[in-house]
């Protein structure tokens, strides 16, 4: 148990944690320290475009694409109602006009002749400041069809710890909450600190998610007081084994033969005889000046009405979009995704005039919500296997009326926008990964895990079948490294394929009131979702693959019911848990002893895909099995490999396969000859278009790659 659930540490914090859990302690912070500046006036807006450059291509009718790049300033008014919600807001500066300032970073990609565009905007929400989802037709031809289709294409920041560690990163500066008299604001933080390799010194803010990200700084150095403390352990769920004060400081183990502990440092941890990959440390400490992150998310609501609605900003400068766009439409992947379901959850898809920010939401393999409205939030973090991380206790059932036995509270992601009237139509799109290692299965099941739940009318969740949390897909994705992973790591079958054809839906729901596809789930009623320990996997053995030249076996399949648990966690008496807001003080969690059931997708006995979700080509028509988790090979580390999967082919004859005692069919036994398989792709291919869960394009494509794939005579 750290210092931060001990006396000391509520004796050291009572005069620090006074301020109440939203917004503090009501005292207004302005740039003068502490004096009530004038009452707040209408929030102006201001563009500044830095650069106008054309975009490779031509695109069917809409011709020509050009790409501008530039920076939107803002202010927020502490006392608006839409706004109350942000933590810390009534503590940050303000200026002359009694408003919060923030700017952002955007990219934009537009037709340059605006009368061709369709009046759709599309917003994209950066991952850790990094446009993951900007389109290159040049390489991927498929991507050419949001062009064709006349989109606006938006990225804008909304996480304001993200570094300018290049001119791709998008960022945003948000405010630092301060105390009345202008003093810091000090607080507990936690960090992970996961070593790859030995190393006598780490930097924060450490983690696999989250190191790049700009660090808080400590209160102080010293790491004797109340509230300090860095733990080691083997596994994520092993007792943290405390290490002594003694033999680990802020510094930099910089001082040659005797490093320890070297210059003293803010920004990074040495520690005596150095950090050892076989562990992971976790480090508390109190830090000081928290970032007002929440006001990321009020500045990305105010930029998408800014060029859906404005002709101009407050300074004259055109809407280089103005009057084009009638419906807007908003994406995020992975950490991004979680981002937009808690932009929803908050409230902040309601514009500051009341209406709706975007009329569509696309929350791409996200299981959760984003810690981004927290004192100290961690909007890039995640644990190695996220057991105890933020975005943990937000409610993961999307229903206004969502009932959590579990915590017994009730309401839903969709529980503001309900009552705004301002919720979007809905997409959620999961992994497998999410099931097994970010706990995606209780937005499908009440939280014992007994009954299915319904969805709301407005919302469809698809599950991309025996698919991992990213990467391309394909044989030629798949890596074997017997030293970190006990399978080949990676899934043939993908999801990229899928995404671009619901996308698709979801503008059509959009704009035009199509219905999109059905919800594509596995469920407890059929049988297709159940308990780790019920499923049942094939016998998978004999089989190689290359490494470094040389085939190298791969071990036989021993499954061993392996996930992430998920329990009711309790970050203290000034968390808003439902909110993944306020004010952290237990850190880690403390564990409450009650847990939500987690269900996994059951596998084909046959082939070891799994059987509901949308099963695309490569899933319908598989040269292997494609597992949606994966073993950590270091002896005695019982957490999963980190969002991998695992990959492993079919035997390609009968003969060879029964010689093995692999009870899966051989490639030869599925499709008897070259023109089989290629006939079966073609099949698949048409049941998927006919669905609308794939575009002739990428269904051509993949036709195409599998006349050319030879796996049999």
């Amino acid at each position: 148990m750290t210092p931060f659930s001990s006396k000391g540490w509520i004796a050291l914090g009572a005069s620090m944690l006074v301020l109440t859990a939203c917004g503090g302690s009501g005292d207004s912070a302005s740039e003068g320290g502490g004096v009530q500046p004038p009452a707040a006036q209408a929030p102006r807006m201001k563009l500044a475009i830095s650069a106008t450059e054309d975009f490779a291509g031509r695109y069917g009718d809409v011709g020509a694409y050009e790409k501008i790049t530039g920076t939107f300033s803002g202010e927020l008014d502490p006392a608006d109602a839409r706004n109350a919600v942000i933590q810390d807001l009534a503590l940050a500066p303000v200026n002359a006009r009694g408003l919060v300032e923030y700017t952002t970073d955007f990219v934009m990609l537009k037709p340059k002749d605006m009368s061709k565009a369709s009046g759709v905007l599309r917003y994209d929400a950066p991952n850790r400041g990094n446009i993951l989802t900007l389109p290159d037709p040049q390489t991927t031809p498929s991507d050419g069809v949001y062009f064709e289709r006349g989109y606006v294409m938006l990225y804008a920041a909304w996480q304001g710890d993200v570094p300018k560690s290049s001119p791709a990163r998008l960022t945003a500066t948000v405010p630092v909450a301060r105390n009345a008299d202008g003093s810091s604001i000090t607080g507990p933080y936690r960090a992970e600190l996961v070593p790859t390799a030995a190393t006598p010194a780490m930097s924060l803010p450490g983690g696999v998610f989250n190191g790049s990200m700009l660090p808080y700084e400590p209160a102080g150095l010293d790491n004797t007081q109340p509230g300090y403390s860095l733990t080691r352990r083997a596994n994520e769920t092993d007792p943290r084994v405390t290490i002594a004060p003694g033999d680990w400081a802020f510094a930099t183990c910089d001082s040659g033969a005797n490093a320890f502990p070297g210059t003293a440092s803010a920004s990074s941890i040495c520690l005596k005889g150095g950090f050892d990959p076989r562990y992971l440390y976790e480090l508390v400490y109190v830090a000081k000046d928290p970032k007002v992150m929440g006001v990321g998310l009020a500045a990305l609501r105010d930029v998408v009405s800014f060029f859906r609605h404005r002709e101009r900003d407050a300074d004259g400068v055109a809407n280089p979009v103005a009057g084009a766009v009638r419906h807007t439409l908003g994406q995020g992947t992975s950490q991004s995704g979680n981002a937009m379901k808690t932009f929803l959850h908050l409230g902040f898809n309601e514009s500051l005039d009341g209406g709706k920010v975007f009329d569509g939401l696309y929350a791409h393999v996200a299981a959760r919500q984003t810690n981004v409205n927290t004192r100290f939030a961690v909007p890039g973090g995640g644990l190695r296997t996220d057991h105890t991380a933020f975005g943990q206790t937000a409610p993961r059932g999307l229903a206004a009326d969502y009932q959590d036995d579990v915590s017994g509270r009730t309401g839903g992601v969709m529980k503001r926008c309900s009552a705004s009237n301002t919720c979007p139509k809905f997409f959620l799109g999961l992994s497998g990964t999410e099931f097994w290692q970010l706990q995606g299965s209780p937005v499908l099941t009440d939280a014992f895990g007994l009954r299915d739940i319904a969805q709301p009318d407005n919302a469809r969740i698809y599950y991309y079948a025996s698919t991992q949390h990213g990467g391309p897909g394909g044989t030629e994705s798949i890596g074997f490294a017997p030293q970190r992973s006990v399978y080949p790591s990676g899934t043939v079958v993908h999801f990229t394929d899928t995404f671009r054809a619901l996308f698709m839906a979801l503008e059509d729901w959009v704009v035009r009131g199509t219905e999109p596809p059905a919800n594509a789930v596995p469920r407890i009623a059929d049988g297709s979702l159940v308990r780790p320990d019920q499923v049942v996997f094939p016998t998978m053995r004999g089989l190689s693959w290359p490494v470094g030249g040389t085939q190298t076996p791969i071990p036989a399949f021993d499954y061993l019911a392996r996930y992430n648990g998920f329990s009711l966690l309790d970050f203290g008496p000034q968390y808003i848990p439902q909110d993944e807001s306020g004010i952290a003080t237990y850190l880690p969690p403390h564990a409450t002893g009650r847990d939500y059931a987690i269900l996994v997708p059951q596998v084909d006995p046959q082939t070891g895909l799994t059987r509901a979700g949308i099963r695309s080509i490569e899933a319908q028509v598989p040269l292997g099995t494609s597992i949606e988790f994966n073993y950590v090979a270091t002896p005695g580390i019982t957490d999963l490999a980190n969002l991998a999967g695992s990959y492993i082919p079919f035997h390609r004859t009968q003969a060879a396969r029964l010689a093995a005692g692999d009870t899966r069919p051989s490639l030869e036994e599925l499709y008897v000859d070259q023109a089989g398989y290629v006939r079966a792709v073609e099949q698949a291919a048409a049941r998927l278009v006919a669905q609308r869960l794939l575009l002739q394009r990428d269904a051509d494509l993949r036709i195409a790659q599998a006349k050319a794939r030879v796996i049999l005579p």
